[in-house]
This record gives structure tokens, sequence and C-alpha cells, in this order.
């Protein structure tokens, strides 16, 4: 939770001053570019209020309505990030670019922007405030991306996955996965404006300025239906991964005295919040303490396996008939 809090401030404090920065450079050349990074660095910045919103809220102690704690705020809240990303950064930028490389095919595409700024009574061509307002911008980025990439690379290792991209899959840590996303299209959206902004400087033409705008817009929206995919699955109830499932399956069928498991699920709660049911046929002639006692080792044997997993439930299965005995998490039986 303190890893995901500091990767998200980390993240609010960059895209706060880059916003600031951006609209200045839009201000002073005019550039569609910079005006769509404007979006995305403001959109961004939002977004991180959301995250932070959502790790406090997921924090709260379970209670009579929410048993199971409030882990799945963080889910939410990474879904309207998502959607914010998509419909106020993506679809605006999107739509400037277009608009602006309509208006250069039909050969009205000045910026309308100043040609020089004077500046402690220096004065030099307004572009190279958005070159200098973009190199910050990937510096802030890159600090802010290597965080999120730390915490990443520590999930990476601690659940042996292959790589970023099974981690994006399987990873039940909304808030960093979504910060890391963020930070990763920043930096691109960065270069892409940067790129842009030099070939204009550099041919005239303003054309590759305003397909940079729609590049940077088709560049967020892209990846927000990525980053709203990953979050729904987790907001509808996944179980975990199918790998790390049959490994707990397994514990249950080989602890002692069980003969037959019925049913086996899990289901994410929130980031760290793993719940296992488990319907299981024990062996005839167990008593009710020696069914007890095998509970407690099976719950014992979970939660060892996985820190994640935070309540396990035990029903026995006899003869086919409904349970009669139920594990309440903590390892006693009815």
């Amino acid at each position: 939770m303190a890893s995901s809090k500091s990767v998200v401030i980390a993240a609010l404090i960059a895209n706060g001053a880059i916003a600031v920065l951006k609209f200045i450079g839009f201000l002073l050349t005019g550039s569609p570019s910079m005006l769509s990074e404007t979006y995305h660095s403001i959109s961004d910045t939002g977004n991180q209020v959301f995250l932070l919103v959502g790790l406090r809220y997921s924090g709260q102690a379970p209670d009579d309505r929410h048993p199971f704690g409030y882990g799945k705020a963080q889910f939410f809240y990474s879904f309207l990030v998502s959607v914010l990303l998509f419909g106020i950064a993506g679809w605006e930028s999107t739509k400037h670019g277009y608009e602006k490389i309509q208006e250069v095919l039909a050969g009205h595409g000045g910026h309308g922007g100043s040609e020089f700024v004077t500046i402690a009574g220096q004065t030099f061509p307004a572009v190279y405030v958005n070159y200098a307002v973009l190199v910050g911008a990937i510096v802030f980025e890159t600090y802010a991306l290597l965080k999120a990439r730390k915490a990443m690379q520590k999930q990476i290792e601690r659940n042996d996955w292959s790589g970023y991209r099974e981690a994006f899959r399987k990873t039940a840590d909304t808030t960093t996965l979504t910060a890391f996303t963020e930070d990763s299209i920043a930096l691109g959206g960065a270069g892409i404006a940067f790129a842009g902004i030099f070939l204009t400087r550099q041919t005239g033409d303003p054309i590759y300025d305003a397909i940079a705008a729609l590049l940077i817009g088709l560049l967020l929206m892209g990846f927000a239906l990525a980053l709203a995919w990953e979050n729904k699955r987790l907001l509808l109830g996944e179980s975990m991964p199918a790998d790390a499932e049959a490994e707990l399956r397994a514990i249950v069928a080989d602890a002692d005295g069980v003969e037959e498991i019925v049913d086996f699920r899990t289901v994410y709660f929130g980031p760290k919040r793993i719940v296992v049911t488990a319907d299981v046929n024990f062996t005839d002639g167990m008593s009710g303490r020696d069914i007890d006692d095998a509970i407690d080792t099976i719950e014992r044997a979970l939660k060892d396996a996985d820190d994640d997993i935070q309540s396990v439930f035990v029903e026995v299965e006899k003869d086919g008939k409904p349970p009669v005995v139920s594990g309440d998490g903590s390892g006693r039986s009815e």
C-alpha cells in the first residue's frame, strides 16, 4: 500500500507541474500537440487524485455492510481513471489533432502563436519554450516511471512472472498498474510532441505538429481501453490466475484427511485481499475434532502459501448432501 501511494504521489506532483508548463507553451506558440499534451497532463493530474481517494477509501476496516473490506474501491477508482483518460485526454486530443490536420490541408495551418518571446531581456524563438517544457516533462515522467517500474518489478519478482506483459494480465494492484501505464504513455506522448514540433520547425510545414497531436490522442485512447479492460475483470470478481489457484488447490488436496475436493474458488476483494472457499469431502470415520484440526491446518497452509489470502472458508461435504460443517475463516468449524 505504501509503495502504491508513493508512486501515485510522485506522478501527481510531476503531472501537476507539467500541465502548467505545457499550457504556457501552448499559449506562447499555439502548437496543437502542446494543447494535446496539456489535455493529457490535466487528465493525469486529476487521475492521480482519484487513485489517492481509492487508496484511502480501500484502507477502511471491514464492517457489517462490507464484511470483506473496501479493497475493491481501488478497482473502481482505477476504472474511472481509464474512462477519464479516454474521454477527456484521448478524445479531446484526437479531435483537436484531426481538426488541425484538416486546417493544414485546407491551407489554414498557421499556429497563431508568437514567433519570438522575450524573457529577462533576451529574445529567442518561442518554439524553444516548447522544447524546454517537453524536455522537462520527459525528465519528470522518467522519474515517476522509474518509481512505478520499481513497484511493478517487485510484484514480478514476488509472483515469479515472466515480465510486464504477464504482470499486466495478472496483477490485482490496479493503482500501481494505472500509474505505470499513465507514466509510460506520458513519456511516449512527450516524445511524439517533441518530434512533431521539431519537424515542423525544421521544415516549416505545420502538418507534422498536427499529426503529432492526433497520434497522442490515439495513443491515449488505445491504452485507456486496455486499462479499462484490465480493471473490469477485477470489478466483476475475478479469481486468481489458473496456475496460482491450482497450487492452492493442490495444498488442500494433499492435506491429511482430505478425500476429495468437491469445489474450490478464489476471488479478489482488493489488491492484497483474496478470499478462498473450498467444499471438501473428508475421510470417513473422522471425528468432529479431527475435522476441526484438519480445517485449521488447511487454513494455515493456504495463508502461508500466499500472504494476500485474508480469509479461508472450508465447507464439509458428506455423501453428496449439503454442507454440514463450515469454516468461518478462522480455521474453526460449526
